[in-house]
C-alpha cells in the first residue's frame, strides 16, 4: 500500500498478529456489529454506503485523497447518482484532501462542507468525530478515519482500530446531532459559543444505549464525566486507548478502582507520534503501584478507543487525553449490556495477548533518570503546552 508521499509500505513478516473477525451482539433494543479488522471494516463502510437508498449523512475528522479516500468517494458518488441525498462534513484541520477532491461528489448532486474552514484563532478546535448514517436507520462509528493507514493490516503497521455498526433507536440521536453540526457549518462555522451550547445542552437521555458528546468547554466533557461516574462506582475496568494522558482526577479514580477490584489498561507500544507514548509512560508508576495492570500493544500502531466498566461498554472517537476530554468535538456511545461487555472483553483479551506486559520490574528497569525526564517532557508537551495554548486561543480563558 502506498504512503501519502508515494512510497510503498512493505509487509513485515515478523508480525504474526491477526485482528479477529467481525462479530455481532444484540442488546438494549439494538444490534451491534464490531469490525476489528481493517479490510473488513472498509468493506463494511463501502457496503453501508452502497446499500443506502434515501439518505447518507457522514462526518469524518480525516478524509484523505489516497486509495481508500478515492474508493469511499466513489461509493458516495454512486449513491448520489442513484438519487440518494448525500451529505458529507470533514474537518479542515484533519483532512489533507483539497476541496477539489470532492468535486465529483458535488457534480453528482451530493453536498460537501468543511468544519471550521477559515484560519483564525478558533482553528485549533477539531471535529474529531467519525460516523456514517445510512437511511437514518443504521450508523457506523468508531475511531477510524477515511485514510489508507486506518485499514492497512498489522503487517504494514496500519492503525489497529475499531468500527461499530449500530441499528436501533440511538441512530435517531446521531441523525439529530448531524443536523446540528450541518446547521452550524452552514451558518459560517464561526460561532464557537454556539457549538459549545450545542454540546452543553445535548440531551443523551437515560436509555441503556446513549450517544454522549464532548466539545470545547471549561470543564470535563459530558462523555468523560459519565465515564468518571462509572469508574467511581465500578469494580472492573478494561481499557484500550491510543492516547492516554488524562487529568489527575481520572487517574486517581482508576487507581482506586484497581484497589477495590481490577483495572487493565492496554496502551500503545507504537504510534505515529512517540511523544504520546512517552506521555503515557510518565504516568505508569503510580498506576502500577496501585495494582493497575498495564500492557503495551506492539504488533502495529494502536488507535482503538474502547472501555468496559463492569457491564458498561464505551466506544467512539475520544482518547483519554486533555484534548479529547476538554477541547475536541468527540462522541462516545455508552451501552449497558452484560453480553456486549463480555464479548468486548474477549476482544481486549486478544489485544493483550499480543502486548508487552508493563510490570513494576519493567518500570524500575526502564525508568532511568534520562527516560523519566524524556517522558515528563512528552507529558508536558501533550497535556500542558498543546492543551493550554489551544484552550486559551479557543476559549479565551
Amino acid at each position: 500500500m502506498a504512503e501519502p508521499d508515494g512510497t510503498m509500505t512493505l509487509p513485515d513478516p515478523s508480525v504474526d498478529y491477526r485482528d479477529p473477525p467481525a462479530f455481532s451482539v444484540a442488546g438494549g433494543g439494538h444490534s451491534f456489529t464490531l469490525h476489528p479488522e481493517g479490510r473488513e471494516r472498509l468493506a463494511s463502510l463501502v457496503a453501508l454506503i452502497d446499500g443506502a437508498r434515501e439518505t447518507l449523512e457522514l462526518c469524518f475528522y480525516m478524509f484523505q485523497a489516497d486509495h481508500t479516500g478515492t474508493e469511499v468517494r466513489g461509493a458516495l458518488v454512486r449513491a448520489a447518482q442513484r438519487g440518494v441525498d448525500v451529505r458529507l462534513i470533514v474537518d479542515a484541520f484533519g483532512t489533507d484532501a483539497e476541496p477539489s477532491f470532492f468535486d465529483p461528489l458535488l457534480s453528482a448532486g451530493g453536498n460537501f462542507s468543511m468544519f471550521s474552514p477559515r484560519w483564525n484563532v478558533r482553528y485549533l478546535i477539531r471535529n474529531h468525530q467519525k460516523f456514517a448514517i445510512a437511511d437514518r436507520a443504521k450508523v457506523m462509528t468508531g475511531g477510524f478515519n477515511v485514510s489508507d493507514h486506518y485499514f492497512a493490516p498489522p503487517q504494514k503497521n496500519g492503525w489497529n482500530d475499531l468500527g461499530v455498526t449500530i441499528e436501533g433507536p440511538v441512530v435517531a440521536s446521531f441523525v439529530a446531532w448531524f443536523r446540528e453540526l450541518e446547521r452550524w457549518v452552514d451558518n459560517g462555522g464561526s460561532q464557537f459559543l454556539a457549538i459549545r451550547r450545542l454540546v452543553r445542552d445535548w440531551n443523551e437521555g437515560d436509555d441503556s444505549v446513549q450517544l454522549l458528546l464532548g466539545g470545547p468547554t471549561r470543564i470535563t466533557s459530558a462523555w468523560a464525566r459519565r465515564v468518571k461516574l462509572d469508574i467511581a462506582r465500578g469494580k472492573r475496568l478494561d481499557l484500550v486507548m491510543a492516547y492516554f494522558s488524562p487529568p489527575r482526577s481520572m487517574r486517581r479514580l482508576i487507581r482506586q478502582l484497581a484497589q477495590r477490584g481490577s483495572a487493565r489498561l492496554v496502551m500503545a507500544g507504537k504510534s505515529d507520534n512517540t511523544t504520546t507514548i512517552g506521555a503515557s509512560r510518565a504516568l505508569y508508576g503510580p498506576l502500577l503501584r496501585s495494582g493497575v495492570q498495564v500492557a503495551e500493544f506492539e504488533p502495529c500502531k494502536l488507535h482503538t478507543k474502547l472501555l468496559v466498566i463492569d457491564d458498561v461498554t464505551y466506544f467512539g472517537s475520544a482518547n483519554f487525553d486533555m484534548r479529547s476530554i476538554r477541547l475536541n468535538l468527540e462522541l462516545m456511545v455508552r451501552v449497558e449490556d452484560a453480553e456486549l461487555a463480555r464479548q468486548v472483553r474477549g476482544l481486549i483479551d486478544h489485544l493483550e495477548r499480543s502486548s508487552k506486559p508493563v510490570t513494576l520490574e519493567w518500570y524500575r528497569r526502564e525508568a532511568t533518570l534520562f527516560s523519566r525526564i524524556r517522558w515528563r517532557i512528552s507529558w508536558f508537551l501533550v497535556s500542558v503546552l498543546d492543551y493550554t495554548v489551544a484552550r486559551r486561543l479557543n476559549l479565551g480563558v
